[in-house]
């Protein structure tokens, strides 16, 4: 196994990586975040990281200073983390951080010729075509570490032409509000939306979770990772959240990956691929569980899904739009600012009449979801809570 770079440490999967990567020995090369400088100097100061770079430059200012003692070297800046993710000689490079901010930090590792355990969604549904095209062209290798799409790539294992995939089905939990109708959802909370029932997760993905925008985003994600069409690509409610996804194949067989709602799993299988070790996560005990259960999605009261579904039909940019839409009507909620089913309401209403380009540079991401965010912070001000 190599060494590992963690962009995004202080969030809840760069902290599960780091859990990982400490149960199998592993040396980790580099440490990026947000603004956490406290949380990163008690990363740096355990795993003493050559590299470390907060996104903040305020904050990073503040964490030089604190490992001023220490051999770790501190970055600052988007340029900086982007630094980090292309740093070392071969290490595998994690990304979990949240939004498309991962994109260029994501972009880097794949020029560099880097094994990419990817959480970080948003690079593919921002610049899906960008990415795919420096991963080949670099020779990077691209891993799924999202629980979904980690169950679909051990099940696909033993398919030698994928002609032989029929369909996909992508899980979900639901969230906090399955079987909740829109009138039901009119005067939810921030702290309602944050009561997921399965996973623990940071704010934004959460809030995702619960307009059940991530499970469309994923289902963008599973387009570029698995080459499958759209349409090909059904999405089921599981509420257990056991079964984490499932793979239909040509003569009807099913093949599904299933296991403890942990991401640690995951996270160790992208590090550690094509070989499996120990696990920290406790083993599965159907008897325990007692049952399965799957449903429909409801997507007249969870619109977002089909957004997303809409926006990689569309393809180009529109994905890219209909991303940083979400981004900022998702903090413009956690912020108090708009009710919660003025989320998906905003984000429909911000892609009308969106000028899309097939063929795009990663200045044209960036341009289109600047436009896209303008929008919505000014849709925003017709709704009030």
């Amino acid at each position: 196994m190599n060494s590992l770079i963690i962009l995004g440490s202080t969030g809840s999967i760069g902290a599960q990586a780091l859990d990982v990567a400490e149960k199998l020995s592993l040396k980790v090369e580099a440490l990026t975040a947000n603004s956490d400088a406290k949380k990163l100097e008690e990363q740096a100061r355990k795993f003493k990281p050559r590299l470390a770079a907060l996104a903040d430059e305020k904050a990073a200012a503040e964490l030089k200073i604190k490992l001023a003692d220490t051999n770790t070297k501190v970055l600052s800046g988007i340029e900086g983390v982007t630094e980090c993710a292309a740093f070392g000689e071969n290490p595998t490079v994690l990304n979990s951080i949240v939004g498309m901010a991962g994109l260029r930090p994501t972009l880097a590792a794949a020029k560099a010729g880097r094994r990419i355990a990817l959480a970080n969604k948003e690079s593919l549904v921002a610049g899906g075509k960008l990415v795919k095209t420096a991963v080949k062209e670099n020779n990077a290798e691209l891993l799924p570490v999202d629980s979904e799409h980690s169950a679909i790539f051990q099940s696909i294992q033993g398919c030698k032409d994928k002609k032989e995939i029929k369909k996909i089905i992508l899980t979900a939990s639901g969230g906090p509000f399955f079987g909740k109708k829109r009138h039901e959802l009119k005067s939810v909370t921030l702290q309602d939306a944050l009561k997921h029932p399965n996973w623990s997760m940071g704010a934004k993905i959460t809030v995702d979770s619960a307009t059940m925008f991530n499970k469309g985003l994923e289902l963008i994600e599973a387009v570029w990772l698995f080459d499958v069409a759209p349409e090909n690509i059904e999405i089921v409610v599981h509420r257990e959240s056991i079964v984490h996804s499932l793979v239909e194949f040509a003569d009807n067989s099913v093949i599904a990956q299933l296991g403890l709602p942990d991401m640690r799993i995951p996270i160790q299988y992208a590090i550690t691929y094509p070989n499996r070790f120990e696990s920290p996560v406790g083993s599965l005990n159907l008897a325990q569980i007692g049952k399965l259960t799957f449903f429909e999605p409801d997507y007249e009261t969870f619109k977002c899904i089909n957004i997303c579904r809409d926006a990689i039909n569309r393809g180009g940019l529109y994905p890219a739009a209909a991303n940083a839409a979400n981004e900022e009507a998702n903090e413009l909620f956690r912020k108090g600012k708009i009710p919660f089913l003025a989320i998906g309401d905003i984000i429909e209403e911000a892609l009308l009449d969106i000028e899309n380009k097939e063929e795009y540079r990663l200045e044209d991401v960036e341009e289109i979801s600047d436009a896209a965010r303008e929008r919505v912070r000014r849709l925003s001000e017709k709704y009030t809570l």
